[in-house]
This record gives C-alpha cells, sequence and structure tokens, in this order.
C-alpha cells in the first residue's frame, strides 16, 4: 500500500463518520447508541475482526510458531466461536477494537522511516490514538456505552465531534495527495 493511499483510508473513515454526526442526523445517532450491544453490529465486527486474526494466524511464517499455526488456528477458532455464545455483551466493540488494531499495521508500514515526508505524523498520530483507544476499549468496553451516551446528551456535542472528525478527515484527504 502507497502512503497516499494509507493516508487517504483514515480521512475517508473520518467523513464518513463526521459527516452524518455534524449534519445531526438522527438514524445515525442512533445507530451509535445502539452499536455496543448491537447483534447486527457483532456479527459484522467481531466476525470481520476473527476472521482477519485467524487469517493472520493461518499465514504465519515458521519464525512465528508457524509449525504450530494448525494448532492455534484451531483453538482461536473455538474461542471465537464460543465468545458469541458466552459473551455476547459489547462484543461489537470488542470486534471493532480487533479491527482498529489489525488495520493500523498495513496503515503505519507504509509510513516507516518517511523521514523526508512529515506530513504522514497527520496519519500516523491519529492511527496511535486509535490503537490507545483500542486496547482501553478492548479491555473496558462498556466505556463506548457511557461515552456515547456522553456525546448525546448534550446535542451540540455530536455536531463539535462530528465536525472535528470530518475536519481532521478533509485534512487527511488532502494531505494524501501532497505526497
Amino acid at each position: 500500500m502507497s502512503l497516499t493511499v494509507a493516508t487517504l483510508i483514515p480521512g475517508l473513515i473520518l467523513l464518513v463518520l463526521g459527516v452524518p454526526l455534524l449534519l445531526g442526523n438522527s438514524m445515525v445517532g442512533a445507530a451509535l447508541k445502539s452499536l455496543p450491544r448491537s447483534t447486527a453490529a457483532t456479527y459484522v465486527f467481531f466476525g470481520t475482526g476473527a476472521a482477519w486474526f485467524l487469517f493472520n494466524i493461518w499465514n504465519l511464517s515458521m519464525a512465528d510458531m508457524g509449525e504450530y499455526r494448525k494448532l492455534l488456528f484451531v483453538g482461536f477458532l473455538i474461542v471465537a466461536v464460543l465468545a458469541f455464545k458466552c459473551v455476547p455483551d459489547f462484543l461489537s466493540v470488542r470486534g471493532l477494537c480487533a479491527i482498529i488494531l489489525l488495520g493500523a499495521t498495513p496503515l503505519l508500514e507504509p509510513a516507516y522511516m518517511e523521514w523526508a515526508k512529515p506530513q504522514r505524523l497527520l496519519m500516523v498520530s491519529l492511527v496511535y490514538v486509535a490503537i490507545a483507544a483500542a486496547i482501553w476499549l478492548g479491555a473496558q468496553p462498556w466505556r463506548m456505552r457511557d461515552w456515547l451516551n456522553w456525546l448525546f446528551v448534550v446535542p451540540g456535542r455530536a455536531k463539535i465531534a462530528g465536525g472535528v472528525a470530518a475536519g481532521y478527515g478533509l485534512l487527511l484527504c488532502i494531505v494524501a495527495f501532497t505526497y
């Protein structure tokens, strides 16, 4: 992946998330409030995160315990399937966190050792903040519910958050074409 694409992807994601919040779309607000305990979101986010993780396990090199990859694959597959049955609460949040953590590497790799392009730090900083948030929310997923409740208590907060996200996303989209 090129640095342009790696910067454009988070920019577009922020635009897609920020613009509906900025416009005050009530459907988006309702969908976000129901996200932490949504069964459909659980299947999408946790299913995607588990599939991506299992794909990485299956493609381990011999240096990374590759001789045990089938055993690891089966073990983690069992854990993922049992998670749907045994711990369904906030599983969508954990799945979203897994996607963020797994998606960070492909985004950060193109920016590695690109010292001549300091504008890359706008994307890299966002990715590191997302990593920290994903680790925190993965350990305490109910905090996302609390944060979303806080965000929508005052109608202006969601619009401000949407404006900040959309503005930063637009900035990243512009920066993506300056490399």
